[in-house]
């Protein structure tokens, strides 16, 4: 099986997006990035991303929410909940949902990079 190095961001600041792409190619991943849930629920080629890193304060929805109908869909992508708005109910509620790490804005790099590696690692 093909290696899988591509990132879903899912992000409304337009800013964190850039930094996250530009992140991401630094540690060789390719990123396609999202800057609303609508844009993401639209895209058809769940298939071609290792995960995706989710906001979970997202424009007029949540991430977490996001999250639930992807997997009502049958669509079972690993997830990295990011936050600016940590709080222990949402906490709760994204590890309840099946994230393989929960980061709060802002994060260190590592933070980040390891659990996509620990992603791409069990999908090969």
């Amino acid at each position: 099986m093909r290696k899988r190095n591509v990132v879903f961001v899912v992000d409304d600041d337009l800013g964190m997006l850039k930094g996250l792409e530009r992140l991401l190619r630094q540690h060789g991943y390719d990123s396609v990035v999202f800057s609303s849930a609508e844009e993401f629920r639209n895209h058809d080629d769940f298939e071609s991303a290792c995960c995706v890193v989710l906001d979970i304060d997202l424009n007029n929805e949540s991430g977490i929410e996001l999250r639930q109908r992807l997997k009502a869909a049958g669509i079972s992508l690993p997830v990295i909940y990011i936050t600016a708005n940590d709080s222990p109910s949402v906490r709760v509620a994204a590890v309840e949902s099946g994230c393989i790490a929960y980061l709060t804005k802002p994060f260190r790099a590592r933070s980040l990079i390891e659990p996509i590696e620990k992603a791409v690692s069990e999908a090969a």
